[in-house]
Formats: structure tokens, C-alpha cells, sequence
């Protein structure tokens, strides 16, 4: 990792409007490098190059805190690299954090990454292809369940539910963002409502994103 991150971090919570205390930048960096470092030899990701790994994956992930706010326990379905979280976990102090994976190596290493992150106490990783059955899945429900890049919304929809306590939402996170009234019948489809919708773009690359919340 390059010394470009601490100032691509920094600068990109401004253009995002997010404030988070250096000590939680500094674990957020550590995660990175051990990210970094383990995509030597596994491939966890295939953005390798430390600026776009900051703006693509960390701040990318980060950029959703305002629509995962208030929520006490998050599960990430198809967590791959542990993004988004684990860098939620970070921002979050009181978030407890449940990764899923279905591929053993990757969560491996979101153990690792969770340590450097300084969260494991409060983050678990899972090796587990999630079906829809938390109980024999051995997987909690949540008050918010996310994915980012996991399957096309519908599906997610679709599955995500089945981890939802009463009055839980679900967070997408999107490249390309549908139309509100798409969401809206896709949300129906899966016995949900679309909250809320909201594009953005990446602080460094302006690439566009999405999120949208149901419940």
C-alpha cells in the first residue's frame, strides 16, 4: 500500500460528507494493507492499485453509513473480501457485523481482515452458501441486511427477507441504479416496500453508485 492512502481516505470522507476519527482511519488503512497483502496470493479482488482499492472499495462501502444508521446487527449476504462490513464495523462502534461467504479463502481472510480492523469482537464470518434458512444455516436475522455486487436485486430481495426481524430493512448497493418504480415492483414482488433511493458518485473516480433501502 501506497502513502497516497491516509490522504485519499481522508479526502474522500469530505466529498462523501462523512467524519470519522483518525484512529478509525488508521484501522480502516490497516485493513486495506492486509487486503492488499493477502490478494498476492489469493484473489479476493481485482482492483490491486491502493487508490482505487480506497475509492472503489472503502469508500464505496462507507458511502452507505447514512442508510445503515441506527441498525444494531448487520449481515452481509456474499461478503466477499468482508465489503462493506467490515469497514461499517469500523465507522459504527456498536455494530455488531455477521460476513457470509461460500467460499472458504475469503473467509479466511475476513477473520483477518476483521483483527486488523480492530472489530472482531464484534464481526463474524461465516462459511456458509446462504439459502434462505437461518436456522440450518446456523445464521442469525438481523435488523439490516446488505450486498454489495452479490446477484441482481430481485433475487436478493427475494432472499435477503428470510434474515429480516419484524421492522428490518434491506440495503442494496448498486453500480447501475433502476428506476424508483422498478424497485418499487421488484420490492413487491418479495413482500417489501422501497424506502428509499439515492445516486452518488465515487469521490476519486466519479463512478456512479446507487443504494436503495426496502423494508
Amino acid at each position: 500500500m501506497d502513502n497516497s492512502a491516509p490522504l485519499l481516505l481522508s479526502q474522500g470522507l469530505e466529498r462523501l460528507g462523512l467524519t470519522l476519527p483518525a484512529e478509525a482511519q488508521a484501522r480502516l488503512l490497516a485493513y486495506v494493507a492486509e487486503l492488499l497483502k493477502w490478494n498476492e496470493k489469493i484473489s479476493l479482488t481485482t482492483i490491486t492499485r491502493t487508490d482505487e482499492v480506497v475509492d472503489k472499495h472503502l469508500l464505496d462501502s462507507l458511502a452507505v453509513l447514512p442508510e445503515v444508521q441506527g441498525a444494531t446487527h448487520l449481515l452481509d449476504l456474499g461478503a466477499g473480501a468482508g465489503l462493506p462490513g467490515i469497514p461499517l464495523a469500523v465507522a459504527l462502534p456498536q455494530l455488531r457485523t455477521t460476513l457470509v461467504d461460500a467460499v472458504s479463502k475469503k473467509v479466511s481472510f475476513m477473520k483477518s481482515g476483521a483483527v486488523k480492523a480492530g472489530v472482531i469482537d464484534r464481526v463474524k464470518a461465516i462459511h456458509v452458501r446462504a439459502d434462505g434458512k437461518p436456522a440450518a444455516e446456523g445464521l442469525p436475522t438481523v435488523d439490516l441486511v446488505i450486498s454489495r455486487a452479490f446477484m441482481d436485486v430481485g433475487p436478493f430481495l427475494q432472499l435477503a427477507r428470510h434474515y429480516l426481524v419484524p421492522g428490518g430493512r434491506v440495503v442494496t448497493m448498486l453500480g447501475q441504479t433502476p428506476k424508483a418504480e422498478v424497485l418499487a415492483q421488484l420490492a413487491a414482488d418479495a413482500g417489501l416496500k422501497l424506502l428509499s433511493r439515492r445516486t452518488f458518485t465515487l469521490p476519486h473516480s466519479n463512478d456512479p453508485r446507487g443504494v436503495a433501502v426496502f423494508g
